[in-house]
């Protein structure tokens, strides 16, 4: 039995369709199953709830072997720590009690670099990680790069003025990974009953990229002129919090970009096993374009 959580969300969406085609038996916890499409809701079964609450995962997890493990995004947190260690703890208790073998979750990569003590969600991830490896479980974090997905939360600034903006200079090359590439890392540890031990697995795209890179695969892959604009870490912060994130959540993230500019962007190492396929030019003509031009 394989439990997934977040199963309408970006990326455990497209974990779930990669299970579903196995002979595993698959239960979600999801807090509205009219969600999830018809055809997935036959094939699955729900557990109706928070994966936050003791009560629920406690059920989930019964006779479970595995389980996906993503925190969803809290944007009124009242720390990141809450949001992620805090959200978390339920499940370890369950984890526990219900003697799940196997949890593959969504963290961070940076564990060991001289900024991640002070990067925000990501010195969340990787406190949360390790109180999953406390709970006794085999466990394996996948250590993300930022997510190309995001860009698609400035569709609409890409499309009428040609700008996409973040805080990190624009000359600093990173690595980063499309959602489609975390999905397929994640079911396929999913399905694998032959690991153990606590260890985590990169998932840092093809290569690595500036966002001017980006700008002029953008402009090619659109047609027209896209270019990047850094701004101050204030003006992020004021935006999110007129978005409605908490005071804590809104400086968490600002935390973690700056800490991306500060060295954590390049602190895991390239390996072939850490490099997933899917190309940002690919990712811009066969995602980002489609949004643009819908």
């Amino acid at each position: 039995m394989i439990v997934v959580t977040a199963p309408a969300g970006q990326i455990g969406r497209q974990v779930l369709n990669n299970l579903l085609n196995s002979d595993e038996p698959i239960r979600v916890i999801v807090r509205d199953p009219s969600r999830l499409p018809a055809h997935t809701r036959e094939r699955v079964e729900i557990v109706q709830g928070s994966h936050g609450d003791l009560d629920v995962v406690t059920r989930a997890f019964a006779g479970a072997d595995a389980v996906f493990w993503l925190v969803p995004p809290d944007p009124h947190a009242e720390s990141v720590e809450a949001a992620y260690v805090g959200f978390s703890r339920p499940a370890c208790e369950a984890f526990k009690n219900q003697g799940v073998k196997r949890v593959v979750g969504v963290s961070a990569f940076g564990r060991g670099a001289a900024v991640a003590g002070n990067a925000g969600y990501v010195t969340a991830s990787l406190a949360m990680d390790d109180l999953i490896a406390s709970a006794g479980v085999s466990y394996r974090a996948l250590a993300l790069a930022s997510f190309m997905d995001n860009l698609l939360r400035q569709v609409e600034s890409i499309k009428n003025q040609g700008l996409f903006f973040d805080i990190i200079s624009g000359s600093l090359k990173q690595p980063t990974c499309a959602t489609r590439d975390i999905a397929t890392v994640a079911a396929r540890l999913l399905l694998d009953h032959s690991w153990s031990g606590v260890s985590s697995v990169p998932v840092l795209g093809p290569e690595d990229l500036s966002y001017n890179d980006m700008a002029r695969i953008m402009s090619e892959v659109l047609g027209k002129q896209v270019r990047y604009q850094q701004t101050p870490s204030e003006s992020l912060k004021a935006r999110l919090i007129s978005f409605g994130r908490s005071e804590a959540m809104a400086q968490g993230m600002v935390n973690m970009l700056m800490a991306y500019d500060q060295g954590l962007a390049t602190a895991e190492a390239r390996t072939p096993e850490g490099t997933t396929p899917t190309s940002f030019r690919q990712w811009c003509e066969e995602v980002l374009k489609p949004a643009v031009l819908a």
